[in-house]
């Protein structure tokens, strides 16, 4: 019975990396649009469990030229993206990088289209955490409509 709990929780997170008091919660991008350089990829969350606030200062993978962390905001009505030096992480705080939220990754210049069931890594940087390599899964959103046009 212990050896199957201890199966299934690895099954749980599986698809979650910690680094340093930070939790990386499934990783993930979504096909991208016939025909577009760019793509976007995702995290669930953030989540910081320690005392001190961290940082995510940049990102870089190899199937993209560069990448940017980017932020949504409502401006007079009208959504509007623009790319960020930095998302906050607050101490004892989850932040959310999800498909139509406040803050995503920006794929630019992609070298070859994300293509549902494939694997890639992703590189963080973060301020205090340092270096984090992650396998970001692409995958259609369940909400299909949620995800913006880059």
């Amino acid at each position: 019975m212990g050896a199957a709990l201890l199966a299934l929780s690895s099954v749980v997170n599986a698809h979650g990396t910690h680094a340093g008091d930070l939790l990386l919660e499934h990783p993930y991008a979504v096909p991208s649009l016939q025909g577009s350089a760019n793509g976007a990829a995702y995290l669930r969350g953030i989540r910081n469990s320690g005392s001190q606030p961290d940082r995510l200062i940049g990102a870089s993978t190899p199937v993209a030229e560069r990448v940017e962390l980017h932020q949504m905001t409502l401006d007079a009505g009208v959504m509007r993206m623009r790319a960020i030096p930095a998302i906050e992480l607050p101490a004892g705080a989850e932040v959310p990088l999800r498909h139509g939220g406040t803050y995503h990754l920006m794929l630019l210049n992609l070298k070859r289209p994300l293509v549902d069931g494939d694997r890639f890594d992703l590189t963080l940087d973060f301020e205090r955490a340092g270096r984090q390599t992650v396998k970001v899964w692409v995958q259609t959103p369940r909400d299909a409509a949620a995800v913006h046009v880059h």
